[in-house]
């Protein structure tokens, strides 16, 4: 325990001077972004009319090393149903992005915010088909928290190792027939499941910062 608390510590640290800096940006978001790319999406662009969305990759002490929930969002849900996502939404008027991942997260899976310390946050990344620009924000915790998926929203919490994430032999290539053209995706093949699109760009950004030599 005191050693795990310590690597968390340790981590917290290196990733506030990380993420304070120069990210690793675009470059390392498109390692994960499909090919071809949607019509109309340039990366690294944010239309003045996008919806603002902020999301929460949270760490935390789990049963397998220092992990970070991801969400199986609900079969019934009107977008991205049943796709893996970070816990997140629409910001509300007059909140900081900060405080709408932290509200999203405790709607949507029973995080506690009192409970979390934000370290900053990761590169925008703008969503066509929603039209919301999501930004990606980066909390720790000293405790695993007692995860608890909203009826209706939420299918299942993946509760997915960072040691995981970062192993090269779960970046697979897949492809999907969108508007009958062949678009192939780089995806994380994680507890079984694909993450892809915009999650697995987040993802393929903030592996960028766990593997930085000045981590």
């Amino acid at each position: 325990m005191i050693g795990s608390m310590l690597a968390l510590r340790t981590l917290e640290s290196k990733l506030r001077d990380r993420l304070a800096g120069t990210l690793p940006g675009v470059e390392a978001q498109l390692r994960f972004a499909p090919v071809p790319p949607r019509a109309n999406w340039r990366p690294g662009h944010f239309p003045a009319d996008a919806r603002t969305a902020a999301a929460l990759l949270l760490l935390y002490p789990g049963a397998h090393g220092i992990s970070l929930p991801l969400t199986v969002r609900a079969s019934g849900l009107r977008r991205h149903a049943g796709q893996i996502s970070l816990p997140g939404g629409a910001t509300d008027p007059g909140e900081t992005l900060a405080e709408a991942a932290l509200r999203e997260a405790q709607e949507e899976i029973a995080v506690n915010p009192p409970d979390v310390r934000v370290l900053g946050e990761l590169t925008p990344v703008h969503v066509l088909v929603s039209g919301f620009t999501l930004h990606p924000v980066v909390g720790i915790t000293d405790d695993c928290p007692a995860f608890s998926p909203a009826p209706y929203e939420v299918e299942r919490v993946l509760e997915v190792s960072i040691d995981d994430l970062q192993d090269a032999s779960r970046i697979r290539q897949g492809t999907r027939i969108r508007e009958g053209i062949a678009v192939e995706y780089p995806y994380f093949d994680l507890l079984g499941h694909q993450v892809w699109g915009a999650t697995a760009m987040v993802l393929g950004e903030f592996i960028c910062l766990l593997q930085d030599n000045r981590l």
